[in-house]
Formats: structure tokens, sequence, C-alpha cells
């Protein structure tokens, strides 16, 4: 799980940034989403470097985590560089949530529970967004979390999607805020809903019916996109996915992938032995805007980092 044995477990404890450090009046908190395959360490240290808070791991079964030794080093790991950091596990027992919230506490300033994730698998597993449906589980998987971590300043968080009814999200959001949750993360989308237009009404009245601080998760764009949405839901964070995917400089405000951002990326991929599929994969989305369609038939079909370092290094080669 951990890259750097050179900071101990007490030294990670004592600089672990609580929820009012990263939450600041007037300033909204700028988050890397969770995500399937790509919110790795080595991406998670790329956008970073571009004015990036905070980073969420991909989402982990708890269950497994818990089980297997396997689990934890394949689904886990990170560096005292990668700060601050929240653990993102998707769950639906209060005690396996709180062993696993524990394991991690000593790495990561907070975990978060995934009650989003609209794929049929999880959901049917009991999973994810099915959980918006059961306000009480989740009030008690938060309680568990609060009460077995005893870390001071670990923050208890979770990502949630609105019903179709928000009188049923507000509940959910109250219900969770009386258990002791950090923050809540809303993607202003229901469950059924994929590409649709997001409900930013919906985020504004979820933020303007708790007293804890809200993040708006959904078509996260530009640094403009930020700001526009700070300043029509008043919300404290705003979390973007896609678009970082696109744009890892995004937050720092440049509207295409720079090419020292191409070339930052082959530096950090390389450093944390990031394989070749991931590291190729980033790529392809970092210079989707940046290449003619005959440079992408070109560029996506390469099949090793060598090959695709000669080719960048002949075609976007930049003075650093």
């Amino acid at each position: 799980m951990w890259e750097d044995s050179g900071e101990c477990i007490e030294d990670i404890l004592m600089n672990t940034t609580n929820q009012a450090e990263l939450f600041q009046p007037g300033c909204v908190l700028k988050i890397c989403a969770p995500m399937v395959r790509y919110s790795k360490l080595a991406f998670r240290m790329l956008v970073r470097k571009y004015d990036c808070d905070l980073c969420f791991t991909p989402m982990i079964i708890a269950a497994d985590f818990v089980r297997s030794v396997k689990a934890r080093d394949s689904e886990f790991t990170t560096s005292k560089a990668d700060r601050p950091l929240i653990v993102q596990f998707a769950a639906k027992d209060p005690l396996i949530l709180a062993n696993a919230a524990t394991m991690v506490a000593p790495f990561a300033n907070g975990i978060d529970l995934n009650c989003g994730c609209p794929q049929r698998w999880a959901v049917s597993d009991g999973y994810g967004a099915c959980l918006i449906n059961k306000p009480e589980l989740v009030r008690d998987m938060v309680r568990q979390v609060r009460n077995q971590v005893c870390i001071p300043k670990f923050s208890t968080s979770i990502k949630i999607r609105i019903h179709r009814d928000i009188r049923a999200t507000v509940d959910l959001c109250r219900k969770a805020e009386s258990a002791g949750v950090s923050w809540i993360t809303v993607h202003g989308r229901t469950t059924e809903e994929r590409h649709q237009p997001v409900h930013y009404d919906a985020i504004k009245t979820v933020k303007e019916s708790v007293s804890i601080p809200v993040v708006a998760n959904g078509d996260i764009r530009s640094l403009r996109d930020v700001e526009d949405i700070h300043l029509l839901t008043g919300v404290d964070g705003v979390m973007a996915a896609r678009g970082l995917l696109a744009n890892p400089a995004m937050f720092a405000g440049s509207e295409d992938t720079p090419l020292e951002c191409v070339w930052d990326w082959v530096d950090v991929a390389m450093k944390h032995g990031t394989p070749f599929t991931c590291f190729h994969h980033h790529l392809m989305y970092m210079m989707e805007k940046i290449t003619s369609q005959q440079e992408k038939k070109v560029f996506n079909s390469l099949s090793s980092t060598a090959g695709v370092i000669d080719y960048l290094l002949e075609n976007y080669s930049v003075c650093r």
C-alpha cells in the first residue's frame, strides 16, 4: 500500500489535513473524482501538479479489501506526497466498512462511501446507487466508521446521486449529517440518467438543506465551469472526472492539455511503473483535442511504452 517507507505512521498522523483545513470560506475546493482504473497514484500525482486540491482513489470493494492482502496491495497504493487523499469504498455492511477504514486510516485523510455508482453489477450486489434508497443503512455505516476510527481529523464522506423527488435526497443527506458525515458529494443526476443535463438546482437544494460542506459533481470540463457552478449552487467544492482525464491541467486554467503536461505524465507514469495499457489510455484522452484524426489512428495503434515515447519525441517534443 505504501510506496515510500521513509515516513513513519506518527508523521503521517501529525500531518493529516482535516475537514476545516480543506474547506475554506469563500473558496471552492477542486477535486479529482474516484475513477475506476484511472484515478490511481500516478494520475493523482499528475493532477496535483496542476492545482488539484484533493484526490480520490478509485472505488474499492471494502469486503475484498478487508479479506485479502492481495486486494489491498493491488487496489491501494500511495506515498507521502499523495496528500490530501480520500479512499473511496463500496460497502453495504457497517462493520466491514469501518474495518476497511481502520486499515487505510494511517495512510489517508479520510474515506468516502460510494452511494452513486449506477452500474448494474454494483446495484445488484447492494453497492453504489442503491444505497440512496437506504438512508438508515448509510447513516449506520457513517456512524460505525466515526465510532471505530479514532484518528483525529480523519474524515468520513459520502458520494451520492439524486432522487427524482429531491425531498428524498435531502432526507438522506440530513440522516448522514446527523450520523457525523464530514461532507457530501452530489452527482446531479438520478441513477437512471447518464448523459442528460446535470440538475444543478438539486445540488443547490442539498447545499441549502445541510450545514456541512457539499461538493458538486457532473459535467465539469473547465476552470470556468468550476467558477460558474460554485456561483450557481453555493457549493464548497467541485469534483471532476472525464474533464480531468481529457485535460489534467484543467484546474490550472488550461483549455486543452499542454504539451508540458503530456511529458509530465510520461515522467510520473515511468516513475510509478504504470502498466502500458493505463499509460497509453491516459495519453489517448489527453491528446484527443490536440491531434488530427490521422495522428489518432497512428498513436492509438501503438503497442509499447517505448513506441509511444518515440512517437512523442518525434512529433511532440518540447524544451524542458
